[in-house]
């Protein structure tokens, strides 16, 4: 990998709570990583509840929405070769909700760079059970971000 502390990163999606979570809040920063993405997220004024939220790539590129998803054009998770849950290139590690803060980073080489420009990043309500097609049922679109390019 050539990712250093000291990388500026190439994207970034800036995290903001549905009606249900109005003061949460959250950035999540994309390095090149050299074969892959290296991803990394801070979010605060999580809910009380789950310590463990579904945090995903989704395809769509728009965080707006409907009565019954706010976040409907979100899409669903980014899955350009249709693979299986929970393999596919949007499927990332949950977020341990530890007192409504989380922090995560992990290295991906399902992505590239630029293939993630313009497509949203979504914590969910609930735990993802990893196994549930086609999301790992968890749970309504609690926050959403759209990536965009640095």
């Amino acid at each position: 990998m050539y990712y250093n502390i000291y990388q500026r990163p190439f994207a970034r999606a800036e995290l903001a709570g549905g009606s249900c979570c109005k003061g949460l809040r959250g950035w999540v920063s994309f390095y090149d990583g050299g074969g892959g993405v290296l991803v990394s997220a801070r979010v605060m004024n999580l809910p009380d509840g789950d310590s463990f939220l579904g945090f995903h790539l989704h395809a769509g590129g728009e965080c707006s929405g409907n009565n019954f998803d706010e976040f409907a054009a979100a899409g669903e998770h980014y899955n350009p070769k249709l693979i299986t849950h929970p393999n596919h290139s949007g499927d990332f590690p949950p977020l341990l909700n530890c007192s409504g803060y989380a922090f995560l980073e992990f290295f991906t080489n399902r992505l590239i760079p630029n293939e993630i420009i313009g497509k949203t990043i979504v914590i969910h309500s609930g735990r993802d059970d990893f196994t549930t097609q086609p999301s790992g049922d968890s749970g309504k679109k609690i926050a959403c971000g759209v990536v965009k390019k640095i």
